[in-house]
């Protein structure tokens, strides 16, 4: 999709559907780097270790991916207000801006949320190496 919307231009691409493909490749790729560490995630849950220090590494590469991609909607946002008054006859709503502007928030607030998750896998990892070492000292003294 991304490839059509600069294939999509009769002459020359200006500024803004240049910058809007690059967003696009970029969005696509925050996606897919969710997509690989979601998986990977569940594969450590399959297999029981997700309580487990490795987890952080694909924890954090989801927070950064989900800032990133709250960082290119807002970019969707500000090119389309200054594409709004570069070409005449060719304008965008400003309700539009505002709603891309609405969804970069809620973007960033899943990847708020994906940050408390974090938290709260530091304390489970705690809680079970703890716990492990309370079992093992319970197996010596019996």
């Amino acid at each position: 999709m991304v490839s059509l919307l600069w294939l999509d231009t009769d002459e020359a691409p200006t500024t803004f559907p240049v910058l809007l493909v690059i967003i696009g490749v970029l969005g696509v790729a925050t996606l897919q780097v969710v997509a690989i560490c979601i998986w990977r995630l569940v594969t450590m849950v399959s297999r029981g270790t997700v309580f487990s220090h490795g987890a952080f590494r694909y924890v954090d590469l989801v927070i950064g991916a989900l800032s990133t991609a709250a960082a290119l909607v807002l970019a969707v946002a500000v090119v389309a207000r200054f594409a709004n008054h570069a070409t005449p006859g060719d304008e965008v709503a400003p309700g539009l801006v505002g709603l891309v502007t609405g969804l970069a928030i809620v973007v960033a607030g899943v990847a708020l949320v994906v940050y408390v998750m974090r938290a709260l896998l530091a304390q489970a990892v705690e809680l079970d190496s703890t716990a492990s070492h309370l079992q093992s000292e319970l197996d010596e003294v019996i």
